[in-house]
């Protein structure tokens, strides 16, 4: 694991939008030191030049690899400093059964082939619905591992996984070394629910850390009821 915590960058997408050169610097502060952007291929020359300013470096980016974006997204990842891209979504009906997730698998590893002819690898952000849906008794995200090529990792996102009913540590535990990354956020497990600082909720954070020891640590709120930087700057504590 990266001793460098990083944030997702969707946490403070309206701060971004109203000054992001002060947002990275504040991150910085926070005790953050790197990101991974999302929208990856939207102006990465200027992105990387305010990040250098803040001293942040890039762990990996969110961004669709099987969309019409991919090629903008293929071409962005150097030059944020990157060679790792998540594809942040997928809608639920990618998972409702066993051939929906083989066809998910096929595009995904094809996808990882063309990424890899330029020294890049790619990587599945879940939700809830990857969790939640069961095919044979075994989680459509589980389901999807087995069909990836190895080559594809998996960026686990905690909050989502509890959200869809896991067990959060033992689903990490049976995905093993395919989990790269985690989305470390907390709050009440409920698709609505307005999220905390890491530690203030309910979603298992230590004993999730633990079953996935060797995976970059990203702190991501998607919402969250109070100030989002002060939330961030507890989050950093809490992991530290």
């Amino acid at each position: 694991m990266s001793s460098v915590l990083a944030v997702q960058l969707y946490t403070v997408r309206d701060r971004l939008a109203e000054d992001r050169p002060g947002t990275l610097r504040a991150l910085a502060d926070a005790g953050y030191g790197a990101v991974e952007p999302f929208q990856a291929h939207r102006d990465p020359h200027a992105l990387r030049a305010d990040l250098d300013a803040a001293g942040l470096s890039v762990c990996s980016a969110h961004t669709d690899v099987l969309g019409d974006d991919a090629d903008a997204a293929l071409a962005a990842a150097p030059v944020l400093g990157t060679d790792t891209l998540i594809q942040a979504y997928l809608p639920p009906d990618r998972f409702t059964d066993a051939d929906a997730v083989a066809d998910t698998a096929r595009r995904l590893n094809a996808a990882a082939v063309r990424a890899g002819d330029l020294g890049l690898r790619v990587g599945y952000h879940n939700h809830h619905w990857e969790v939640g849906t069961l095919i044979s008794g075994r989680t459509a995200l589980e389901v999807l591992a087995d069909r990836l090529a190895p080559e594809v990792l998996l960026e686990v996102d905690l909050y989502w996984a509890a959200t869809g009913g896991a067990d959060v540590p033992a689903l990490l535990g049976r995905l093993g070394d395919r989990v790269r990354y985690l989305h470390v956020k907390d709050g009440p497990a409920t698709v609505e629910g307005p999220m905390t600082a890491v530690g203030e909720g309910v979603v298992p954070i230590a004993a999730s850390l633990a079953a996935a020891p060797g995976a970059q640590r990203i702190v991501e709120l998607d919402r969250c009821a109070g100030d989002v930087l002060d939330a961030l700057v507890a989050s950093a504590a809490a992991l530290r």
